[in-house]
């Protein structure tokens, strides 16, 4: 089988975790490199005992290796800044570009709820790790009903908060937020982090609630069922992905102050989904607590994975086209 080369930006927790992920679970990627800045990195020492190509010197290293002409994807773990910069690099030698960082150059990608709509962008932005852990739960309940509200907590350990991270915090809660919207479909969206620093470190949860028109049992119960179906679907590529409990209906009087969460949403009785994730991490790398980690290079393998099949069935296609 014809194997994709990718090379992966930044050698850090996120990047180390998707090479490795690349190597042992992938059988449509290869790794073509591992890009750091920092010599001493764990990561790139990884690499060099597993046979990859790396190099030390970021983007301009990577351009320079040799093979890199045969490098068709490239992931970028680094940060919101450096993907901008990365990315403007990269731009003239057609590299298909996976960001795992909030910088969203290119369109927001939820593999279950959008990736099809994508598979030509040049840049494909994973949003963030509460992004990818809540969006298609919005998604699952806009299928039945509208949502006037979405709101997202996810709660990671701050142990599993690298630099890179906490850099990012503003630009997690804002890019979060707009793809709630964009993604989920959510009318409004809010997204909020937080840092726990339990000890022993507790693995990530999520709340997802969302205010919608009153619900009567039918449709209550179709929308447990698209939840379900939802999670279900996430955990062929994120195993550790789960509901922590039942879904939750509240009904809301004409009276409750739903204009704090959408001052323009009018006063009306609402009905309020509430929505109970977890998620453990697969431990190829990171710790099993780092399920905020996991899902994100999780996602972005299973996008690189789609790219790369859809890629190889064009080339396919063209060879029998000129025969």
């Amino acid at each position: 089988m014809t194997r994709t080369k990718v090379a992966v930006i930044g050698s850090g927790n996120i990047g180390t975790d998707l090479m490795i992920k690349v190597l042992r679970l992938s059988q449509t990627l290869e790794m073509g490199a591992l890009v750091g800045i920092d010599p001493d990195s764990d990561g790139l020492a990884r690499a060099k005992r597993l046979g990859v190509p790396t190099t030390s010197d970021g983007v301009d290293g990577l351009i320079a290796l040799p093979g890199f002409e045969d490098v068709r994807i490239v992931f970028d773990a680094t940060s919101a800044k450096a993907h901008v910069a990365n990315a403007a690099k990269l731009e003239p030698y057609g590299k298909q570009l996976i960001d795992l960082t909030p910088a969203a150059i290119g369109p927001y990608v939820v593999p279950v709820v959008n990736l099809d709509e994508n598979l030509d962008a040049p840049n494909v932005n994973m949003v963030t790790c509460g992004g990818q852990a809540t969006i298609p739960i919005v998604a699952a309940i806009g299928r039945v009903t509208p949502v006037h509200y979405g709101e997202i907590v996810a709660s990671i350990a701050s142990k599993s908060a690298g630099p890179g991270t906490r850099a990012n915090i503003d630009e997690f809660t804002e890019t979060t937020t707009a793809a709630i919207e964009a993604v989920g479909g959510a009318k409004r969206g809010k997204a909020i982090i937080v840092l726990n620093p339990a000890e022993p470190p507790l693995i990530m949860r999520d709340t997802v609630l969302c205010l919608t028109d009153p619900l009567d049992e039918q449709a209550r119960r179709h929308i447990t069922e698209s939840i379900e179906a939802m999670v279900a679907e996430i955990a062929t590529y994120v195993p550790g992905y789960r509901l922590k409990q039942e879904v939750q209906f509240t009904e809301l009087a004409a009276d409750e102050p739903t204009h704090t969460l959408a001052p323009d949403l009018e006063a009306a009785e609402r009905c309020q989904v509430s929505v109970f994730l977890e998620v453990e991490g697969a431990a190829h790398y990171l710790p099993a607590y780092a399920g905020n980690l996991d899902i994100m290079t999780s996602a972005a393998l299973r996008v690189g994975e789609t790219l790369a099949a859809r890629s190889v069935q064009a080339g396919g296609l063209s060879a029998e086209a000129q025969r």
